[in-house]
């Protein structure tokens, strides 16, 4: 039974991460090569992540500069980045691209406040799950009479104490986040 609830702790750890993951790529009006993350190239044949076949770096607060190794492929990464969904129009000077983070507006700021929010919800609703499945088990368990009522009951607690903790956890992380991006 111990296992089975650190397994289901591990399971609401990665939700965490994976929440925090998103909200990476997530741009705040400062530049963060992370929001390339999700953007792949395809470089002779197969698809690539832009940081895998170029350097990309922090020019200024809010100017990435991606200097790919093969000048080849400047007009498919910046085909790419064009055809992504992080909505700026990057800029080719031939030897290497140029993304200008523009300020958010407040409108855009209340945009994404509401992607996090939903992201934040997602990462509850994986959290839910991995406690629902930890029950299940619990039950399959009992009915094999591999436990008695009375474990069941103690690690339906200790699950449902996890849960609200890192319900919690996921809570805080996104009030965070919606701090960040709502500051001017």
């Amino acid at each position: 039974m111990k296992e089975t609830l650190k397994n289901t702790e591990e399971r609401m750890e990665k939700c965490v991460k994976s929440m925090e993951k998103e909200f990476s790529t997530i741009r705040a009006g400062r530049a963060n090569p992370a929001v390339l993350d999700k953007i792949t190239v395809d470089y002779y044949g197969v698809p690539t992540q832009i940081n895998a076949m170029a350097a990309v770096s922090v020019a200024e607060a809010r100017i990435l500069v991606i200097q790919p190794w093969d000048a080849s492929s400047l007009k498919a990464i910046e085909k790419a980045i064009m055809a992504s969904d992080i909505g700026i129009t990057p800029t080719n000077d031939g030897k290497a691209i140029r993304i200008v983070f523009p300020q958010l507006t407040e409108e855009r700021r209340k945009e994404l406040s509401k992607q996090i929010r939903k992201y934040g919800e997602e990462a509850k609703v994986a959290v839910r799950n991995c406690r629902r499945d930890t029950m299940d088990k619990f039950k399959t368990m009992k009915k094999n009479s591999e436990i008695t009522e009375d474990d069941v009951k103690d690690g339906e607690k200790k699950v449902q104490t996890l849960t609200d903790k890192y319900c919690e956890k996921i809570d805080k992380v996104c009030a965070e986040k919606e701090k960040e991006i709502m500051t001017v």
